[in-house]
Parts: C-alpha cells; sequence; structure tokens
C-alpha cells in the first residue's frame, strides 16, 4: 500500500491531576494505580516522589524500549535482556526552563552473536519511530550497547 495513501488513527489519552497540599498532587487514569507527584528538590519539593521532568525522562526512556522491542520482534530477534539509563538535562535558555537534552543509555542482550548486526541497525531507527521523541524538542541522544547472553555450559 502507498504510505502517502495509508489511513492513520488517531488516539485520546487522559490523565487528572489533583492538588493535595505544598508542591504535590496525585496523577490519575481511570483504571490506573495514582502516582503521587510534585516538584523536584530544586524547585522546593520532595525527593520521595515523581517530578514532572522525571515522568518526562521515564516516558522517553519508556517509550524508546517498547519502540525497540516491536522493531526487534519484527526482525525475529531473540532477546534475553534489556535495561535503559536515560537523563534529562534541564537548562535555563532565555529565561525559560526546559528539558534541552535527554540521553538514553540502553543495554540490550540477546540470544546469539548473528542477531548482534540486525540489533544494531533496528536500533538506528528507534528513534525516528518513538513516539515521544517525536513529540519532544529536546535533543535525544541515544548511546546503545549490545551483549550476548552466556549460555549456561
Amino acid at each position: 500500500m502507498d504510505p502517502a495513501k495509508r489511513a492513520y488513527k488517531s488516539f485520546h489519552y487522559k490523565a487528572k491531576t489533583t492538588w493535595s497540599s505544598a508542591r504535590r498532587g496525585m496523577l490519575s487514569a481511570a483504571g490506573k494505580p495514582n502516582v503521587i507527584v510534585g516538584s523536584p528538590p530544586e524547585f522546593k519539593g520532595e525527593p520521595d516522589i515523581w517530578a514532572p521532568e522525571e515522568l518526562l525522562v521515564g516516558s522517553l526512556n519508556t517509550c524508546m524500549m517498547l519502540t525497540f522491542l516491536t522493531l526487534a520482534q519484527t526482525q525475529g530477534l531473540t532477546l534475553v535482556g534489556y535495561e535503559s539509563e536515560a537523563e534529562g538535562f534541564l537548562e535555563n535558555i532565555e529565561g525559560k526552563y526546559q528539558i534541552t537534552e535527554v540521553a538514553v543509555r540502553p543495554c540490550v542482550t540477546l540470544k546469539s552473536e548473528a542477531e548482534l548486526g540486525p540489533a544494531r541497525k533496528t536500533m538506528e531507527s528507534v528513534e525516528a519511530h518513538c513516539f515521544i521523541a517525536n513529540s519532544i524538542k529536546a535533543r535525544v541522544t541515544l548511546t546503545p550497547e549490545f551483549f550476548v547472553a552466556r549460555l549456561p555450559k
């Protein structure tokens, strides 16, 4: 089918935020567990609750993982493990704070050495296919590492 004539679906997502006290509130959505949210310590918040900055970084990190898993499955790759750290940089640009960069560092463990090349090739297209990466203006850097699982002898 010609991609230009392909019919794409649209999706709708809802979330509710309710203030509770000081600089904290509750993030909720129907049928999901609530998440306590608030300002990070740098902005007079508490260190033990999720801040919007962390949620944005976590959302991008999760989307990159899910995108890779989807593409890897399509390629028939056998993943043994996937773990990823992401770090966002909040900077003041011309008087406004913004996340300017998110560095994502996935570690992918594969079943066989033959899958290393295809996995690297698959990872190269992850950012272009990640919905969250396509939705933010921050620079995204993806620095993956690949390993082959050691089989028990």
